[in-house]
């Protein structure tokens, strides 16, 4: 929702079960292979209900390889450094906070995508069409509503309450430098407080104690204690950047299914991040990736996607699931920043952020 997340970007379903085509023998069998073979290269977050996928494998005459490539932030490095060679055909992933990184390295051919006209203007920000955006959600504080409970403590709603004595040594967050989720939280700061307070309030969270990990499976999963995976990781840390979608994760994962998410939503402390796929400039099937990137829009694709990766669609006809709606919290006033005034300072603010917050 990164992640969303990432939800989001931010799915704890089981892995995707997709088919994958091995060349053999002969350049004229790798050719065919190769025109029907479409291969999507993610995120570790991204997911597709098999039966939605399928028809489209039916539909379209391909079939579809994802190749899963770590954190966001991870996934496109590894794509800057193949530019022009690219391992797949599509790339989906990259967000708001990433975008220039991505078209400035030019890896990336245009296509307008069929459908865009159903997506909701606010989320189009590349008008050459080198990217299509797929999905937006919000990073925000998730609490461990258990803990806050026994400890007869509120919990926080702001960023100003984080660095409050009574939530020292409570939160984790992820790496602005290596981790779209961790890049989105700075953000919120820098939107919050500006060039000229961004930095004094990262102090002063540091010296209340914020714990920074490589990434979200880690902070989520293994830190933070109000998730299905912390608890069996035993994590101690009841306060974690997610997203605002990550509470309906843990009632549909719920053993049993609990009718009350065990997670809340710091609503003062969220940043908007949309995600975009994009076709790959080199892809060996540039056809087949055009088709893929028109299903990532297609109301099939949007419809199934909050579900399974836990992040809003972008188009305007798609309707969320009551599960989603009923346990998910829609952020009204999100912090965010101009995308112009993040492709100028990110390097910097994350320059900043590393020496100030993890050396």
């Amino acid at each position: 929702m990164s992640t969303t997340k990432k939800l989001a970007g931010v799915a704890l379903a089981a892995a995707l079960g997709v088919t994958t085509l091995s060349a053999c023998g002969g350049d004229a069998k790798d050719k065919a292979a190769d025109d029907k073979t479409i291969t999507l290269v993610s995120h570790d977050s991204f997911n597709v209900t098999d039966t939605v996928l399928k028809e489209f494998e039916q539909q379209s005459g391909y079939t579809v390889k994802v190749l899963k490539s770590g954190d966001a932030g991870a996934a496109l490095n590894q794509e800057i450094l193949t530019k022009g060679s690219p391992r797949g055909d599509v790339f989906f992933g990259v967000d708001n906070t990433l975008l220039s990184r991505a078209l400035d390295n030019g890896i990336f051919t245009p296509y307008e995508a069929k459908g865009l006209a159903d997506v909701k203007p606010e989320f189009v920000l590349d008008k050459e069409h080198r990217v299509t955006p797929v999905d937006s959600g919000d990073i925000c504080v998730n609490y461990d509503k258990a803990y806050f409970a026994d400890k007869k403590l509120a919990p926080p709603q702001t960023l100003d309450d984080l660095i409050k004595p009574e939530y020292k040594n409570l939160l984790v967050t992820e790496n602005a430098a290596t981790s779209s989720p961790g890049l989105g939280f700075l953000l919120a700061s820098v939107g919050k407080y500006g060039d000229a307070g961004w930095e004094g309030y990262w102090s002063k969270l540091k010296a209340n104690g914020v714990e920074v990990v490589d990434g979200w499976e880690q902070a989520y999963n293994e830190r933070f204690s109000g998730s299905a995976g912390g608890k069996k990781a035993k994590g101690d840390r009841p306060l974690v950047v997610s997203y605002a979608s990550s509470p309906p994760v843990e009632v549909l994962y719920g053993e049993p299914q609990p009718a009350e998410a065990p997670t809340g939503v710091a609503t003062g402390t969220c940043f908007r991040q949309t995600e975009f796929a994009g076709l790959l400039k080199g892809a060996k099937n540039e056809k087949g990736g055009k088709a893929l990137l028109d299903f990532l829009i297609s109301k099939k694709f949007q419809e199934d996607m909050p579900l399974q990766m836990f992040v809003n669609p972008v188009t305007k006809d798609a309707v969320l699931p009551e599960l989603f709606t009923k346990h998910g919290v829609v952020i009204e006033k999100p912090e965010t920043v101009a995308p112009e005034a993040i492709a100028k300072n990110r390097d910097q603010w994350v320059k900043a952020w590393s020496a100030l917050v993890v050396k």
